[in-house]
C-alpha cells in the first residue's frame, strides 16, 4: 500500500511509529484512559458457547417482539431506555460510547436498572460507579485526524486492556461479546439509514435537532435540543467489514436479523425463527 514510497521511506515510517507508539497511545485513548484502567477481566470468556443478540435503535426495531429476549443474553446502547418504559424491554449489557448520548442523558442513564453497564473511563465522573457499572479504556484514533489511525477499525484482543471505536457504538459491543467468549452474535435494529432533518443545525460534526427524530425507533432519541454526530454510513460500512472478517477469523458467527434496512454486510437471517428451535 505504501510501496510508492519506497522502501527507505516506508521503513523511516514505521520506525517513526513504533518509536512514539506510546505518545499515540495517549493521544488516541487520553489521559485518564492510560491512567484508569479497565477492569474487564471478570468477562473474559465468561458466557463461552453462548449466543446474543446486539440491539440496534433503528426504527425498525419498532417491528421487532423483544419479549422474545426474555432470557437471552442481549446488549443495547445509549437511548433504549425509551423503549424499555415501551415495552419493558431490558438488556442484559447497556452500552455507550458518545459523549453527546452521555452529556445529555446523564440522569436517565444512572437511573436505568439492568444487570451491567460499560462506559468508557473519560466518563467517569458523570455516572454513578455501582457493583454493576464498569468502565472500559476507549482508543479514541479512529476519529482523530492527526492519528495514523484515523478512521480505520481495529479489533481489540482484549477488552480489558482496550477498546477500539469505529463510528458506532455497535463496534463496541462486537468487540465487548467476542471477549466474552460469545459464539453466535445477532443483530437488530440495524437500519443502517440515516436522513438529516432540513431544520436541523449543521456545525461540522456536529447536528443540532429542532424537531422529532426520524432516524431512530422513538422520536425523543435525538429529539429537539438534542446533539448527535454525522454518522458517515461509508466508514460504518467498513467497520461493518472489518467486524465480520474479525469475528469469523476466531470461529464467531455473525447473523442480522434485522427487521429491512440497508444492511448487507452479514447474512440475513429471520429474527422469529431463531426462537422455534
Amino acid at each position: 500500500m505504501l510501496s510508492f514510497l519506497g522502501d527507505t521511506n516506508v521503513s523511516k515510517i514505521k520506525a517513526l511509529v513504533n518509536e512514539h507508539k506510546l505518545l499515540y497511545r495517549l493521544h488516541d485513548i487520553g489521559w485518564r484512559g492510560f491512567i484508569n484502567r479497565s477492569g474487564l477481566r471478570e468477562f473474559k470468556n465468561k458466557y463461552k458457547g453462548e449466543r446474543v443478540f446486539i440491539v440496534g435503535n433503528g426504527p425498525s426495531l419498532n417491528k421487532h417482539d423483544l419479549s422474545l429476549l426474555n432470557g437471552e443474553y442481549s446488549f443495547a446502547v445509549n437511548g433504549i431506555f425509551y423503549k424499555t418504559r415501551e415495552v419493558g424491554y431490558k438488556p442484559t449489557f447497556y452500552v455507550v460510547e458518545d459523549r453527546h448520548v452521555a452529556g445529555d442523558n446523564v440522569d436517565d442513564i444512572n437511573a436505568y436498572d439492568v444487570d451491567y453497564k460499560f462506559f468508557p473511563c473519560d466518563y467517569k465522573s458523570m455516572f454513578k460507579r455501582n457493583k454493576n457499572t464498569f468502565f472500559y479504556t476507549m482508543d479514541k484514533g479512529y476519529y482523530h485526524k492527526s492519528s495514523p489511525f484515523f478512521s480505520m477499525p481495529r479489533f481489540s484482543c482484549d477488552a480489558n486492556d482496550v477498546l477500539y471505536c469505529g463510528q458506532s457504538v455497535t463496534m463496541i459491543n462486537i468487540q465487548l461479546a467476542a471477549y466474552m467468549g460469545f459464539s453466535e452474535v445477532y443483530l437488530i435494529g440495524m437500519d443502517h439509514n440515516y436522513v438529516l432533518p432540513d431544520d436541523a443545525d449543521v456545525n461540522g460534526e456536529e447536528i443540532t435537532s429542532n424537531s422529532d427524530d426520524p432516524n431512530h425507533f422513538h422520536p425523543d432519541y435525538f429529539g429537539k435540543g438534542k446533539k448527535w454526530h454525522d454518522p458517515h454510513l461509508d466508514r460504518v460500512e467498513r467497520s461493518y467489514q472489518y467486524m465480520k472478517t474479525s469475528l469469523e477469523a476466531r470461529g464467531i458467527k455473525v447473523f442480522n436479523a434485522t427487521h429491512g434496512g440497508k444492511l448487507e454486510v452479514f447474512e440475513r437471517i429471520d429474527y422469529r425463527g431463531l426462537f422455534n428451535r
